[in-house]
């Protein structure tokens, strides 16, 4: 009886330094089993040692089952089943959901406090450490001395709806024409300009304010530091100055107003200041302290002074940057120029960047062979924050908004760039996943068929490919049968290529949209040859809407062939040996034996078929013209109701 009053206090020992639901099982399940109390303890400490895990960094799926003695299947099926994660046996697992699968299999999470202490005490292991998990999460960190920061540039974002004269607004600050050479006289890039007002630097980041280039507009306001709103005075607040003004509340940037075109009858600024309030935007005229300036891009009024209130709106932020550091700075645009490769327009941000530095931008690396002004013309030796510059010596293309950060050999820069491919496939993989996921769960219901559009996209900067993608991927048609959206199998910048046709090859049906480019003569015979639709566009809405009607089609496909007329079934007969027959009524055009038909029961599809027989009472008949009737046979449908109308295509 003594004996077994010690072993029960040792499994209270036990339990105590035990996850509690974890011990309370497996001391329920020993006390069940076991015969002897040596066993009971000897058992219970066993758990205990089993179920503490250690986990350090991201774990393939293959490594956790080993470290939690479990089979890989039983792990991907529990990631499946209970986390909706779909995962390979070499995919990296994160932190989290490594935790999550432990935990799953009833697992203890184990760490020795004293060894991380430890570990933290040293300086040196510490720095280490963090340099390389930096580099594997793709970036690098260095730190700011506050003495050495010197006041820089202020970086202004020009926003608001389109037409509101947003690129007017800058063509009058730097006296040149830049709407001109715009399609449509739309912004459909972003551009980086510096001025010099009394005697003091000024940048400009001019964004688009079509719908379609939301992106690019939120990327501008997260490289600003104040973000100019320019409001049409005879128009007022519209849905694109709405965004604008969610993008600078996101960026964590102050407004300056722009109330533009005071020049014009029906100006009202008053208006203007009154809706900006139902954002919560109260300017200076009515008590507010967001600064406004009421001004004419056309005929240059009050420029001075907008461009005070700009000033004045950077002193009261005390922008300061280290110009003796490594440079970092943002990726505006970038495109492929004859003669000179990649041309990345960049915005310094931090230190002076200068001929010759290596660094690392988004998914690919390079080393700085010319920075030439914004201007084309001026080549820079150096340049310093807040400066915008184009870059080249580019290894590859980097996306618009990607980070620039100098380093201090090429080895750091292209394990920066392959860490933040990793990066990427990942996300990519994990999307793809989660449209799995989707897919198998959608399978198990009466849902709609899923149909895709496919396209290619090429531009002329990778921002404007990026944001047309981004459009079209929100594309959506559907109806009782399907769902169409839109696939893009490319998006980059540059001129069609044959590579490209050979990609819309693959796939039957895929669009090449040249948005801006040109295609190559190769490209071109490559359409022609493989009838490949090859469609260009300098205005993004002319893009979207061909896409959409190409959707439609492939929402409600038309039999091959023109429209002839239809038929409307008023009765179904069944003839011996031939089946069920449409008595039908020809409501227009004409009808003709051996052409295609689709069958269709309101707006739904049933059917494309063929017409195998017609007949006109009892006689065999080629045609039947509008106001007749008909019987109608086709070859692969029978199950025909009363008001089904069949429509008749003839090639």
């Amino acid at each position: 009886m003594m004996e077994m009053a010690a072993v029960v206090v040792m499994v209270v020992v036990v339990v105590a330094v035990m996850d509690v639901v974890v011990a309370v099982v497996a001391v329920a399940e020993i006390l069940i089993q076991l015969p002897r109390a040596e066993d009971l303890v000897l058992q219970v400490l066993e758990v205990q040692a089993v179920a503490e895990i250690m986990l350090k960094g991201p774990i393939s799926v293959g490594n956790l089952a080993e470290i939690i003695d479990e089979k890989p299947v039983a792990i991907i099926k529990y990631l499946m089943t209970d986390l909706g994660v779909m995962a390979s046996m070499t995919q990296n697992l994160d932190p989290a959901t490594c935790v999550a699968v432990v935990e799953g299999f009833g697992k203890i999470i184990g760490g020795d406090d004293d060894e991380d202490d430890e570990d933290y005490d040293d300086d040196d292991d510490d720095d280490e450490y963090d340099d390389d998990s930096a580099l594997e999460m793709g970036f690098v960190v260095e730190e700011d001395d506050d003495d050495l920061m010197k006041p820089r540039p202020p970086v202004v974002t020009i926003m608001g709806h389109v037409d509101h004269g947003k690129t007017s607004l800058l063509d009058a600050i730097r006296n040149t024409r830049v709407t001109a050479g715009e399609a449509g006289g739309i912004t459909q890039h972003i551009a980086a300009y510096q001025v010099d007002h009394k005697g003091q630097s000024i940048t400009f980041i001019d964004t688009p304010g079509h719908a379609a280039f939301t992106d690019m507009r939120e990327r501008g306001a997260n490289i600003t530091d104040i973000v100019i709103l320019v409001v049409a005075a005879d128009d007022g607040v519209k849905q694109q100055t709405a965004d604008s003004i969610v993008c600078a509340r996101q960026a964590g940037v102050p407004l300056v107003v722009a109330i533009n075109k005071i020049d014009l009858e029906a100006s009202d600024p008053n208006k203007v200041m009154t809706e900006l309030t139902q954002y919560d935007i109260l300017t200076e005229d009515l008590g507010g302290d967001v600064l406004t300036s009421q001004i004419s891009a056309k005929e240059g009024t009050n420029l001075d002074d907008l461009l005070n209130k700009i000033m004045l709106q950077a002193e009261i932020q005390d922008l300061k940057a280290n110009y003796d550091r490594n440079a970092e700075a943002f990726v505006v645009e970038a495109k492929v120029e004859v003669g000179l490769g990649t041309v990345a327009t960049s915005l310094v941000k931090k230190g002076t960047l200068k001929i010759g530095d290596i660094f690392a931008a988004g998914e690919t690396y390079g080393k700085v062979r010319t920075l030439i002004s914004t201007d084309g013309k001026t080549r820079l030796k150096e340049v310093g924050p807040s400066t915008p510059v184009r870059i080249v010596g580019f290894e590859g293309i980097p996306a618009a908004g990607d980070s620039l950060i100098v380093v201090d050999d090429e080895q750091t820069a292209r394990t920066l760039a392959e860490s933040r491919k990793r990066i990427t496939r990942e996300k990519s993989s994990n999307l793809y996943q989660t449209g799995l996921m989707e897919s198998v769960s959608l399978s198990f219901g009466a849902q709609r068929e899923s149909r895709y559009l496919y396209v290619v996209v090429k531009a002329d900067v990778q921002g404007s490919a990026e944001a047309l993608t981004a459009s079209l991927s929100k594309l959506k048609l559907e109806n009782e049968e399907a769902t169409v959206t839109v696939k893009v199998l490319v998006s980059d910048a540059g001129e069609v290529s044959k590579s490209d046709m050979a990609i819309a090859s693959v796939t039957p049906g895929t669009t090449v949209i040249a948005f801006n480019v040109a295609a190559s003569m190769a490209a071109m015979d490559d359409a022609r040859n493989q009838n490949i639709p090859l469609e260009y566009y300098n205005i993004v809405y002319d893009a979207i809407e061909s896409v959409e009607s190409r959707m439609q089609e492939v929402l409600s496909p038309t039999p091959a062939g023109e429209y002839t007329g239809s038929a409307t079934v008023q009765e179904v007969f069944n003839i011996g040996g031939t089946g069920n027959i449409a008595g039908s009524r020809c409501e227009d055009g004409i009808l003709r034996k051996g052409a295609n038909v689709r069958v269709m029961r309101g707006d739904k599809i049933l059917i494309e078929s063929t017409i195998k027989t017609l007949r006109n009472f009892k006689s065999e008949t080629d045609s039947i013209e509008a106001g007749n009737e008909c019987g109608i046979g086709l070859t692969t449908f029978e199950e025909f109701k009363a008001d089904d109308v069949i429509e008749c295509y003839v090639e």
